[in-house]
């Protein structure tokens, strides 16, 4: 059973960074979606793997960029300029389909997710 590790969490302040990471398993379309407290989860970034394409939400585009270490087999969700409205417990997802190329925004195209990890931002 593959199994997606997040990690890279935590309490910021307003206006400050945070880096997520993920190790993966293979080489697939992985996406990144945050859950709110009392709100469904949502997409926020992806990364199809065999072309590099990208893929964001419009309330993190320019703030957020997701990327790769193909020496460690990781994606990383580098965020910026953090939100209080950034609040909530992010996910890692690998696609359902080995050979996508592209970065779907779907969430029903993932079949792994990982546990989440929180990231909390005071104003």
């Amino acid at each position: 059973q593959v199994q997606l590790v997040e990690s890279g969490g935590g309490l910021v302040q307003a206006g400050e960074s945070l880096r997520l990471s993920c190790a993966a398993s293979g080489r697939y379309a992985m996406g990144w979606f945050r859950q709110a407290p009392a709100k469904e989860r949502e997409f926020v970034a992806a990364l199809g793997w065999t072309t590099g394409s990208t893929n964001y939400a419009d309330s993190v585009k320019g703030r957020f960029t997701i990327g790769r270490d193909n020496a460690k087999n990781t994606i990383y969700l580098r965020m910026n300029s953090l939100k209080p409205e950034d609040t909530a417990v992010y996910y890692c997802a690998r696609h359902r389909n080995p050979f996508y190329p592209g970065a779907s925004p779907v969430e029903r195209d993932y079949d792994r997710w990982g546990q989440g990890t929180q990231v909390t931002v005071s104003s």
